[in-house]
């Protein structure tokens, strides 16, 4: 959510940013939230104007009372009645006009790093930067539910029955691998300095509504049913919620946390659940990094946060690229967001593995998380988040990648360590 100052004062420039980002449908709730703004800022120089007036009269009641004055005594009160009803009637306008321009502000963009590149949609976000050389083995890679069954490590067909599409069994060396990535992330994270953290799997709303847009709430996110609780679509939303309403002392940033998570989502939209697969499902696991800093610093973050993707990944022997999402990729809130892409043997392409996301004070104004310094007084504090490796997609990297012309899967000499020693499945 912008600043009203900001939007008062440029007005044009929040028109601009909602173009670049081709959702023209919105340029009409700038004027809109101006013409609001103007009536909440009427009734409240108003309302101050009245509480004062009836504040002086009202010390006028007694003095005339003891004059014996008792018929301009009740004149008086009957004027502060009045005042009162006014004063009453304003205070809801006030109520009312601060929740039609919240409602809209809501809804209008984030301003975009004047870095990012314009374009429409993912098919014109840019491709930065390439680590390790892409491999096309000279023999057939598999689909990796292929790859997974036939070393017995994954059951489709009882997970159907019991949940529906969406989900799966994981089983055996498989599943014992798809923990060990997970445990050596954690470890990863923690020795670049990170502090670990299990978070709530659940949170209320008013941290939903402050950590992410209405748009992407309603395509992910799962609602407990008679309860103020919904289920994370990842440890982000909890552990930026952390900080909701609280004033961090500057000594105390740059705050850079990595979080271990379930995340539940429904994938509404264009893509949908996978019939057979687990790219896009229903739950899946994650190792999440999330910083909370100065806004000065929070362009540095970003390079580091994006980097430490790709070297866990690289840690790995799987090559991976950046790719710089387009103004109209961009999520509402975010200011800039770079994507990191896995190489698919198979597909002989890049896939999305994780994303770096820079949101400004976007969440902090949302949630009231400001920093307290001497010199500046109370400010907002900058939020960024990325992820580290969200398997079982990550597994379809890994197996692509470390698969063996006899259908075993090698273990890079990171995961011996947390797969009791071994070197391959078979």
């Amino acid at each position: 959510m912008l600043d009203m100052k900001f939007v008062r004062s440029n007005p044009d420039a929040v028109k601009e940013n909602i173009k670049k980002k081709f959702q023209d449908e919105k340029l009409p709730l700038v004027d809109e939230v101006l013409e609001l703004d103007k009536q909440f800022r009427d009734a409240k120089t108003r309302c101050d104007y009245l509480r004062s007036q009836r504040n002086t009269i009202s010390k006028q009641i007694g003095g005339l009372m003891a004059k014996g004055q008792k018929e301009e005594a009740e004149k008086v009160k009957a004027q502060v009645t009045e005042m009162a009803q006014e004063l009453e009637d304003l205070e809801k306008k006030e109520d009312s006009l601060s929740a039609e321009i919240k409602k809209r502000m809501m809804v209008i963009p984030n301003i975009i790093d004047p870095s990012v590149p314009i374009g429409k949609d993912d098919s014109e976000n840019v491709e930065v930067e390439r680590f390790g050389e892409p491999v096309v083995p000279d023999f057939e890679v598999p689909y990796h539910v292929d790859i997974m069954e036939r070393l017995h490590g994954i059951d489709l067909d009882s997970a159907r029955r019991t949940s529906g599409n969406g989900f799966y069994y994981l089983c055996g060396d498989i599943a014992r691998l798809h923990s060990a990535i997970l445990s050596y992330a954690r470890d990863f994270m923690i020795n670049r300095g990170f502090t670990y953290y299990i978070p709530p799997f659940m949170i209320r709303s008013n941290v939903v509504n402050g950590v992410m847009s209405f748009a992407e709430m309603e395509n992910m996110m799962y609602k407990i049913e008679g309860e103020d609780l919904y289920l994370i679509g990842t440890s982000e939303h909890s552990m930026i919620g952390k900080f909701i309403d609280t004033i961090l002392d500057e000594n105390s940033l740059p705050q850079a946390l990595t979080s271990y998570s379930p995340c539940f989502r429904k994938e509404v939209g264009a893509h949908g659940i996978e019939e057979r697969g687990v790219y896009r499902i229903h739950q899946f696991e994650k190792q999440e990094m999330i910083v909370v800093c100065k806004p000065e610093e929070s362009p540095e973050w970003f390079v580091k946060l994006w980097q430490n993707t790709v070297d866990f990944f690289r840690s790995l022997d799987i090559p991976v690229r950046t790719l710089e999402c387009c103004s109209g990729d961009l999520a509402d809130l975010k200011v800039k967001s770079l994507d990191v892409e896995a190489w698919s043997p198979r597909q002989k392409k890049y896939f999305e593995v994780g994303s770096c996301s820079n949101l400004g004070d976007a969440q902090a104004r949302r949630l009231g998380i400001r920093i307290k310094s001497k010199e500046k007084g109370n400010y907002l504090a900058h939020t960024l988040n990325n992820t580290v490796v969200a398997p079982p997609r990550m597994l379809i990297a890994y197996l692509e990648n470390n698969l063996q012309a006899d259908g075993s899967v090698r273990i890079p000499e990171p995961l011996r360590m947390y797969m009791g020693g071994k070197d391959c499945i078979r």
